[in-house]
């Protein structure tokens, strides 16, 4: 930060009602300055805007958040960018604590100090010695030795990933993997899904475990992206060997996103002999992707025949009891619970993405931790008005199918489709049901709906699941559920 920023930000101090705070305000808001950049606008509000600079002493800087769960959420996602900014205007000597407010009450708050003091610390796991007959020049792994970090995120561990029907093949080949890296046929285990079903967490899952239980700590995860970046670099810097040599003494070595190599042939072919050596050395590779393997075009085939000699394990969209287990799971690590209609308010309508569920949550939590107001459904729909768009109250034909494709863990297309496998015709019947039940919409309306069928079929649908919730139990249970699910997302 240069002089000229810093008296700027002067001009315009963060205000936040305390004074004599030893210039913390001016240094804030040097840092909310670079920050206000660096961020989208709704990041900035929601989690840099409520906190407040207590108190600047010999370059330490304390700043005051509302609680544990809004200190917790900046350190796992946005303590390098502050520790950065704030090393740029403190130097490397500043020290950054925290100042919770753990009973707003009585508004006295506890000091926690970072787990980093210092702001720009020489981060960096322990050195991987060269295995297996690979030989690195000692100059060359100095300079190396300071940039190993496995870049690990260590709260995806296996115990916060739910496993379902969505994902039972991946959670379990990754089990394996983790527990015999190198040793066993799923090499490489390739994992691909699409975007926020979790394929990150679950193959850094497999790092931390082998890290945790010491069967190495030469593990590295590192995304497609920042590989060709650093690969470009390289080769304009003349480090290429250092490059090359960098990545041959890494026993687990974790690539997200492969797609993105796609038409980068220097890129591939340095990945090819980086495979090719640490496969015939035995040492583990985990890939993911977006994609099937042989949907990637662009990347060459002797590629293509190498990622697929392990195991590929597809991640689907959770169905809903899986959407239910990973919100409940998100509340026990944060220590909080939800009304059951803020659950299942949530698994109703946010269907194909975990990310999506977990950004819900997420949102909630820190619009409770600053308004201290009861999470109840009235408050979630406002607070995820932007996120969860709910039509209208009145209730639709596409309401009901949403819901019964949820419910059956069948597509819109299924549902109007012509196949009649007994879970998709069950489904179709019960959303004709429904339909007629529920709603005014005429018998033909509710045919041409789903799939453009006449009227007849939707009385012969609608007598035949009335008649199985007369003598059924759990017909009867299905559509009670149902029915309770439709009632949350029109309320």
């Amino acid at each position: 930060m240069s002089p000229q920023s810093l008296n700027g930000a002067d001009d315009q101090p963060y205000s936040n009602g305390k004074n004599n705070n030893n210039g913390a305000d001016r240094i804030w808001a040097a840092c909310l300055n670079v920050l206000r950049e660096k961020l989208n606008m709704q990041e900035f509000n929601t989690w840099f805007a409520p906190i407040a600079p207590l108190d600047l002493t010999d370059n330490e800087l304390t700043i005051e958040v509302p609680s544990q769960f809004f200190y917790e959420w900046i350190e796992e996602n946005y303590s390098g960018q502050l520790k950065q900014v704030l090393g740029d205007i403190l130097g490397s000597e500043g020290k950054l604590m925290y100042s919770i407010v753990m009973d707003k009450s009585h508004n006295q708050p506890v000091t926690i100090e970072l787990p980093h003091q210092n702001i720009n610390p020489a981060s960096h796991d322990s050195d991987c010695p060269p295995k297996n007959g690979i030989t690195v020049e000692k100059d060359m792994l100095e300079r190396y030795r300071t940039k190993f970090e496995s870049h690990l995120n260590p709260k995806y561990t296996f115990d916060t990933l739910i496993r379902g029907d969505c994902n039972s093949l991946a959670f379990a080949a990754s089990k394996s993997v983790s527990q015999k890296p190198g040793q066993s046929a799923f090499n490489p285990l390739v994992i691909y899904g699409g975007v926020g079903l979790g394929k990150t967490h679950m193959t850094q899952a497999i790092g931390n475990h082998v890290r945790e239980n010491n069967m190495s700590q030469c593990v590295l995860y590192v995304s497609s992206e920042k590989f060709a970046v650093d690969f470009v670099n390289a080769i304009q810097n003349g480090n290429i060997g250092e490059f090359s040599s960098f990545y041959r003494k890494v026993d687990v070595l974790i690539i997200d996103d492969i797609q993105f190599f796609a038409g980068k042939e220097k890129t591939q072919e340095e990945i090819f002999h980086i495979f090719n050596t640490l496969h015939q050395a035995n040492k583990q590779i985990i890939l993911s992707s977006d994609r099937p393997i042989k949907e990637i075009r662009g990347i060459e085939d002797r590629l293509i025949s190498r990622f697929n000699w392990g195991l590929s394990a597809d991640i689907h969209p959770p169905d809903y009891e899986t959407r239910k287990a990973i919100i409940n799971s998100k509340l026990k690590q944060s220590g909080l619970d939800f009304d059951s209609n803020v659950i299942e308010f949530i698994a109703t309508n946010v269907t194909d993405n975990v990310r999506e569920i977990e950004g819900c949550i997420v949102k909630l939590l820190a619009a409770h931790s600053l308004d201290n107001r009861d999470i109840d459904l009235a408050f979630t729909k406002s607070t995820l008005k932007d996120i969860i768009r709910t039509a209208s109250r009145q209730l639709t034909l596409e309401t009901i199918e949403k819901a019964v494709c949820s419910y059956f863990s069948i597509t819109p297309n299924d549902l109007k489709g012509k196949s009649k496998k007994k879970e998709i015709a069950i489904g179709r019947q019960t959303a004709m049901y429904l339909s007629k039940i529920l709603t005014d919409y005429s018998l033909k309306t509710i045919g041409l709906h789903f799939g453009g069928r006449d009227h007849s079929t939707v009385i012969h649908a609608y007598n035949t699941i009335r008649d199985k919730v007369k003598t059924s139990t759990e017909v009867r249970d299905h559509i009670e559920e149902l029915k309770k699910r439709i009632e949350i997302m029109t309320i």
